[in-house]
């Protein structure tokens, strides 16, 4: 596939990477508790509207416009944020089952291909997902700091990919070194 955002560049793709973007940074920051007075419970309320009902609208739009990598990346993420809301963030094994296969969905949007901004994202959540399933397991608030702070990477590549779609930049980055004789336009 194209590196390029050609896949991916629609405002149904900007709209679902933007709300991904801005729940995965309020869920990561209330989790690592590095704002005073920001918990994880603050980002409920953007899980549920921005993280679920967004996204979930996104995908069934992209759905309809045949976009294969967004629609169903989309609904389900936007289907799992507003569970993961109207749950109310819930604590202990429960919570820990939950998170562990959340982090699957997204394991498995990471290697069903697409741009690499969106794969290292989905990635990134994968392992936030993971490091705060194991730690609801083990009621180990270190790996769920960890957790956090993965999932606040996943939001800023998120953010990252939205922009580039949006201002139709490259998704990827030139592999090449900038040496002698090397302009900036190649």
């Amino acid at each position: 596939m194209d590196e390029d955002v050609s896949a991916g560049s629609g405002i149904t793709t900007v709209a679902g990477r933007l709300a991904l973007a801005i729940t995965l940074l309020a869920f990561g920051l209330g989790h690592t508790a590095v704002i005073d007075g920001v918990s994880a419970a603050d980002a409920v309320s953007i899980a549920q509207y921005v993280g679920g009902v967004a996204p979930f609208v996104a995908g069934l739009v992209a759905l309809r416009e045949g976009d294969a990598a967004g629609g169903p990346a989309f609904s389900v993420l936007g289907a799992l944020w507003f569970t993961w809301a109207v749950s109310d963030g819930a604590r202990g094994n429960g919570a820990g089952v939950f998170l562990l296969l959340f982090a699957l969905v997204a394991l498995s949007l990471t290697l069903a291909g697409g741009d690499r901004l969106g794969r290292g994202g989905y990635g990134l959540f994968f392992v936030a997902l993971l490091l705060m399933a194991v730690a609801e397991f083990a009621g180990n608030d270190g790996l769920t700091k960890a957790g956090g702070w993965f999932a606040v990477a996943a939001g800023a590549v998120a953010w990252r990919a939205a922009t580039a779609a949006s201002a139709h930049w490259p998704a990827a980055l030139s592999r090449r070194a900038a040496g002698r004789g090397v302009t900036a336009t190649g």
